[in-house]
């Protein structure tokens, strides 16, 4: 039997598809299935229509023209081709900057690039979370081929500089990948501003569908070329090869739609939320830090550091509620969270933060049942056990 959480704030790892969304993917499960790569019948013309639409709603978001939105599988798989692809594209160029807080989706492709002969060097954040611009400028080189940063980050939700990174970026020639995830449809985007060059984003991060994303590719000043990872039909202007998933892409769209026409209410709705939940714990004893920028960050997110407390036995307590601790396990090792060991935080401090997402379903007595039900939690964690110097340390 399939189990619903009833109180979900875990926002940045996924969102709840909204009924509008799904309202519009439905007819393309059952009477428009046809494949958009037909182009014999009339309902092949109606699924390509379909996925144009999409894709017109999309670049809204970006900023962009449609013909720069490529579909694809999420964010993962987009933030592989812009890197393997730049990289197979110009190969005289082997130096890529990034930073040590990306997602593992960029770290883990640009540790497969340095057995392929390319030089990664991450660039310094400071204890916000902020990329050092100064570093940037001077690491940045003739032969660097990109730079990859993220947006907003999806543990503490910082922000990052984008134009300025954009600008140091374009004056030595090199192309900005930008891991836009968490951003897209929740803050306004320009990428021509910005003068981005490469953006990923997925959809089930806005409201939309598991398993489809995008990808932005700039087509002139400069023009990006990216060698495809994926062969065979050459859809996608033959940068990505397999048939479109057009439910997804039609409820991708759809979820652009609304998230451009309702982000300010979404924006306003989640700082109210946040605010209502520091305001029950500004009202007890409790010693808590919130992590990333207190102003140039992402208002779904709150991340919480409370010193001495193990999180992961506090969130155990109270399995109904879908909240994220601020550190990631294995069942073999206790990792913390390499985000929260780059901004500063010691191992057992990662394991004594919590990450909350907040999104457009949740409503206020909800987020003030739980802040209240966790400040009593944690406030009796010393008693139950709960505190760090209960839990043995494990070594990474």
């Amino acid at each position: 039997m399939t189990e619903y959480t009833p109180i979900y704030l875990d926002h940045m790892a996924t969102t709840p598809i909204d009924p509008r969304v799904l309202d519009e993917m439905l007819p393309y499960m059952t009477l428009n299935f046809a494949n958009a790569a037909s182009k014999s019948h009339r309902a092949g013309q109606s699924a390509r229509d379909a996925v144009e639409r999409a894709r017109q709603r999309v670049a809204n978001l970006y900023g962009c023209e449609p013909l720069e939105v490529i579909f694809t599988s999420g964010a993962t798989e987009s933030n592989n081709l812009a890197l393997k692809g730049l990289a197979e594209s110009y190969p005289q160029k082997k130096h890529v900057l990034s930073s040590p807080i990306e997602h593992p989706s960029v770290l883990d492709t640009l540790d497969y690039l340095k057995t392929k002969g390319f030089q990664v060097e991450l660039l310094k954040v400071d204890t916000l979370g902020n990329v050092n611009l100064d570093h940037l400028k001077s690491a940045i080189r003739p032969e660097t081929l990109a730079v990859s940063i993220m947006a907003v980050n999806n543990e503490i939700g910082t922000l990052q500089d984008l134009e300025a990174i954009g600008q140091i970026t374009r004056s030595q020639q090199a192309f900005f990948h930008c891991d836009v995830t968490q951003m897209f449809g929740k803050l306004p985007l320009d990428v021509n501003r910005a003068q981005i060059d490469l953006a990923s984003c997925s959809a089930h991060k806005c409201h939309g569908p598991k398993g489809v994303g995008a990808l932005f590719i700039r087509r002139k000043h400069p023009r990006v070329r990216l060698a495809p990872q994926l062969h065979g039909g050459g859809h996608e202007r033959g940068y990505r090869s397999g048939t479109l998933n057009i439910p997804g892409v039609v409820g991708f769209g759809q979820a652009c739609n609304i998230a451009r026409s309702e982000m300010a209410k979404d924006e306003a709705h989640a700082r109210l939320l946040a605010k209502m939940f520091l305001n029950v714990w500004g009202q007890t004893t409790l010693d808590f830090e919130i992590l990333g920028h207190p102003i140039q960050r992402l208002p779904q997110n709150l991340n919480l550091h409370i010193p001495g407390v193990h999180i992961g036995k506090v969130l155990e307590a109270m399995p109904e509620v879908a909240l994220s601790v601020g550190s990631a396990c294995s069942a073999i090792k206790d990792r913390p969270s390499h985000v929260l060991r780059a901004i500063g935080k010691s191992f057992d401090e990662a394991r004594s933060c919590l990450r909350i997402g907040f999104g457009r379903f949740n409503s206020l007595d909800e987020v003030e049942s739980v802040a209240k039900r966790l400040a009593g939690l944690i406030q009796s964690a010393e008693e139950k056990g709960w505190t760090m110097q209960d839990s043995p340390h494990c070594e990474l």
